[in-house]
């Protein structure tokens, strides 16, 4: 064990709890939707790094990396799906659902707002939503676990399930404190140290072997530096630029980041974030790639089983043990800024669109406060079983799996209800249930046959369900959609 690496994987930790204790005294007294939304007091930089954070776990450091790594420059197009879907939610979305969840009677979660969306009373607008969440965030969070336990393993010899539930125990400790504004804050922070190991990493690198000569005598499969993966527009080429892309379309469903559209305290603030947010965005995709890159040759004998370790071998031989324990804490950063982003959400979805509506109407803020904070609980204890369970999956197949699932259960619905004025609630139901069901079944069945993402038809399925609903749905229920909406889109703060 590296006690220098030890004592700033310690110093980072105590921040962050630091942080999380400081928000339980600094908003004790409020209500659930200072615990869930922070009051939507968050400002440019601070909503932005957050959402950018919490998108960006750990699969950013060593999941993205490694693959490049391991399988050539055909799946950067992940990163450009990335990029393009990143633009477009913060330009369409972010603005629109800031603005409608506002005066959608203040929602604070994404089925409270489509609830209030439609003014609707079908409970399977709260409920199902609810249900998804709880299972893609725990399979979501089971990757940044796991991820940090692969870290502490690595670096510190740390038994592997003893890391794990230290890093999961840690993650719960300033959720269930802080809240949400304890997570932004923290994420805030997790942001800037992750955008600086990964830029740093590769540049010093570069400079400290002869890259001409390097780059000369590595050897590497055939067409790995080519774009097109294996050189040529057959199906697999096809399928792996569109399953890459189709990654982008993942952003108009994810609960963890929609809610920091709806957290910023002003709706002038959200043109200064977006740009924020790309940017970061821009640097940190570009810098994974590099990483990846500069670590095929720097280390040019790491096996293929390791390739996600990259990064981490990378910043130890290159820097002084605390350095290296400081820029190794980015894949803390990373995990923790998502497990927590995750936690928080599912809660807050469970407590206030199924406990207080169904089980305890007259529930007061106090006992959905704890209520929420139990559920907080209850979920990181499932993740923790996911990652550490040898069959579930590297961090690469969790993240993926999570990523299709809100995709395409909530991208369709929520892009539908921002720009459709008809749009109902049937419909949104039809296109919840069915983009779900359709991602989990070609994950099954047809994933590897075709070579497709489940999230590209998983998408265009919910986006048809959500449509033949909404027009089955009776005139008079769409004629009050739209009135709602045209209500809705001229509201001003």
């Amino acid at each position: 064990m590296n006690y220098a690496e030890l004592g700033a994987f310690i110093l980072y930790f105590l921040i962050v709890v630091g942080i999380g204790v400081w928000m339980f005294f600094k908003t004790r007294g409020g209500d659930e939707k200072d615990y869930f939304l922070g009051g939507r007091k968050m400002g440019s930089w601070v909503a932005a790094l957050s959402a950018s954070a919490s998108d960006m776990s750990a699969w950013l450091l060593m999941g993205l990396p490694g693959s490049i790594l391991a399988y050539g420059m055909g799946k950067v197009w992940i990163a450009i799906g990335l990029l393009i879907g990143t633009f477009l939610n913060w330009q369409f979305t972010a603005p629109r659902l800031r603005r409608f969840s506002k005066a959608a009677n203040d929602s604070i979660t994404i089925p409270q707002y489509l609830t209030n969306r439609f003014k609707s009373e079908h409970r399977l607008l709260q409920i199902i939503p609810a249900i998804v969440f709880l299972v893609c965030y725990a399979v979501y969070a089971a990757s940044s676990f796991k991820a940090c336990g692969m870290l502490f393993n690595s670096v510190l010899g740390i038994d592997y399930e003893v890391a794990t539930a230290v890093a999961a125990g840690i993650i719960l400790l300033y959720t269930f404190l802080g809240g949400f504004a304890a997570v932004c804050w923290t994420d805030f922070i997790q942001g800037m140290l992750m955008l600086a190991a990964l830029l740093i990493t590769p540049i010093v690198a570069l400079g400290a072997m002869d890259a001409n000569a390097a780059f000369g005598t590595v050897q590497v499969a055939e067409n790995y530096w080519n774009l097109i993966p294996g050189g040529k527009l057959d199906w697999n080429g096809i399928s792996t630029i569109i399953s890459g892309l189709a990654w982008g379309l993942g952003y108009f469903g994810m609960p963890h980041i929609l809610v920091r559209f709806m957290s910023i305290k002003e709706q002038k603030m959200v043109k200064k974030s977006k740009w924020i947010a790309v940017i970061w965005t821009t640097l940190g995709l570009c810098a994974a790639v590099a990483v990846a890159l500069v670590g095929r040759i720097y280390l040019s004998d790491l096996p293929a089983d390791q390739s996600s370790l990259v990064f981490i071998n990378m910043v130890r031989s290159l820097f002084p043990a605390f350095l290296a324990g400081i820029l190794l804490s980015a894949i803390l950063a990373a995990s923790m800024s998502t497990a927590d982003s995750q936690l928080l959400v599912s809660a807050s979805a469970f407590t206030s669109d199924v406990y207080k509506p169904i089980f305890r109407k007259k529930a007061g803020n106090k006992e959905m406060l704890w209520v929420g904070r139990g559920v907080v609980a209850l979920i990181t204890v499932v993740a923790f079983l996911i990652a550490v369970n040898p069959n579930s999956g590297d961090i690469m197949d969790l993240v993926e799996n999570a990523w299709a699932g809100f995709g395409s259960a909530f991208g369709p619905v929520i892009l539908l209800s921002l720009g459709w004025k008809k749009f109902t609630a049937k419909g949104a139901v039809a296109g919840i249930i069915g983009g779900a069901l359709t991602d989990v079944l070609w994950l099954l069945f047809l994933s590897g046959s075709t070579g497709i993402y489940e999230l590209a038809p998983g998408f265009i399925v919910g986006c048809i369900c959500a449509v033949a609903g909404t027009m089955l749905s009776k005139k008079e229920t769409r004629d009050a959609a739209e009135k709602i909406y045209t209500v809705l889109d001229a509201s001003e703060e």
